[in-house]
């Protein structure tokens, strides 16, 4: 079994539909050991993001994932980071499967209901900026 994070954005709180992007997950067999909903500041978004800085879409991501609740959800299943982003689909809404969660949810290259973690490496990494060790513990 393997764990990864998965948030949903701004734009997927707002619209209502977080409760079907999360049943979507439970039907592809991810269990949910963590979740939370909150509001990102300025500092915390840009330390998520730190790794995109250099691009020129960084300021807009943060603006964007500041601009509303957000829900990181720590996800489990056997090769669940690939799994994962098998199901988001591709970050280009226009270029993304159907039945995906960003071809169902999404409405923009930006605005694209979900993110995921793209490595097991980064998993953990972005699993433990918002969960602590004892919250992900207690719901095995």
């Amino acid at each position: 079994m393997q764990m990864t994070l998965a948030i949903l954005k701004p734009d997927s709180v707002e619209a209502g539909n977080a409760g079907n992007i999360l049943a979507l997950l439970e039907r592809e067999g991810f269990k949910i050991r963590g979740i939370k909903m909150l509001r990102l500041t300025e500092t915390q978004a840009e330390a998520f993001y730190e790794v995109h800085k250099e691009r020129p879409f960084y300021g807009s991501l943060v603006e964007f994932m500041t601009s509303g609740p957000v829900i990181p959800v720590a996800l489990e299943r056997v090769d669940a980071v690939s799994h994962l982003r098998k199901t988001m689909g591709a970050t280009d809404v226009a270029k993304a499967e159907e039945g995906t969660v960003r071809k169902l949810y999404g409405t923009s290259i930006e605005r694209n209901a979900i993110h995921g973690s793209d490595s097991p490496e980064n998993a953990t990494t972005e699993l433990f900026f918002f969960f602590s060790r004892a919250e992900l513990q207690a719901t095995r």
